[in-house]
């Protein structure tokens, strides 16, 4: 089977049954002569879309492979998705995550069963460097949140669904981090040959993917800082950069005070969405997007720390 064909996305997407949803397209009431639908990935049974990608590349992984267990690096939302995906085979995982990973994330991946172990103050290379110490020491299989070809097979499956339920929008909003979701809908689009506009949203003081834009590949960035804590990986990826390149027609930077604006109103919606999740709104409502058609924007998540929730939209 060729990787990222509409074949393996189909089997990717067969493969989630019983294990991710598929989740809604909520109408957004803006005020546009066009619809405008949020891909509700916060509904997932993990409350992130990153079940797709961590439950593909587990389940695709060999017996032997398997029966050592797994590591990987995650400020969160992978590291809950793949703790979820291993409780549910059996399989033994270790996430390693800064200490700054919000405290549901954590407990969320320990009531899955799997080991947290801390290290480094914030997102950095600490963590990659400490899984990549338990792959060689003990003998695990390191699957990464993003750079890794089933992972964004996985995460393709989300534009699967939005292209094949709605195939008449014209452009789909996607947050990037290190670049799966992105790459995902980059190749799903691909797959069934839907010309689709593509737009990025990132951070912006951790703009990487416009840097990567600019320099002709990935470069790493310095730590930065912001509300989208899911989305501060310094650089885009190796596997996933070559997929995006050429396919996002553009790239929107949001600032904590628009994040901090769309989580306030979409919380009155009833879409209780992390910060992450709520970039590609905070996009569309900062007025720096040009839409012309229906569009689909995807809320990556809603997993935030009940306080936290409260002290942002309040």
């Amino acid at each position: 089977m060729i990787r990222h064909s509409l074949e393996d996305l189909r089997d990717a997407h067969i493969g989630l049954t019983g294990v991710g949803v598929r989740t809604p397209l909520l109408p957004l009431p803006l005020d546009l002569p066009f619809p405008v639908r949020l891909k509700a990935e916060q509904l997932q049974p993990i409350g992130a879309f990153k079940i797709r990608g961590a439950w593909t590349a587990l389940r695709r992984l060999p017996p032997e492979a398997r029966a050592r267990g797994v590591v990987t690096s995650s400020s969160g939302n992978h590291g809950l998705g793949l703790a979820h995906a291993a409780q549910q085979l059996g399989v033994r995982a270790v996430i390693v995550m800064p200490h700054s990973a919000p405290q549901i994330k954590q407990d969320g991946i320990q009531a899955a069963g799997a080991e947290v172990r801390l290290v480094g103050a914030v997102r950095g290379p600490e963590q990659g460097a400490e899984a990549e110490r338990l792959q060689r020491d003990e003998g695990l299989t390191f699957i990464p949140p993003y750079d890794h070809l089933d992972v964004i097979s996985g995460q393709a499956t989300c534009t699967l669904e939005i292209l094949e339920e709605w195939p008449e929008v014209e452009t789909l909003v996607v947050p990037v981090g290190g670049g799966g979701l992105l790459a995902g809908a980059c190749v799903a689009a691909r797959a069934l040959g839907h010309s689709v506009r593509i737009v990025a949203v990132e951070p912006a003081p951790i703009p990487k993917l416009s840097a990567a834009m600019a320099a002709g590949g990935p470069i790493d960035l310095p730590s930065g800082t912001s509300l989208a804590d899911g989305l501060l990986t310094r650089s885009v990826g190796d596997l996933t950069w070559p997929l995006i390149t050429g396919r996002v027609h553009e790239v929107i930077g949001v600032t904590d005070g628009e994040l901090r604006e769309a989580l306030r109103w979409l919380d009155p919606l009833g879409i209780r969405a992390e910060p992450s999740g709520a970039a590609t709104v905070a996009a569309v409502r900062s007025g720096r997007l040009t839409l012309t058609g229906p569009t689909a924007v995807i809320c990556s998540g809603g997993n935030v720390d009940p306080a936290r929730y409260h002290e942002l939209v309040s």
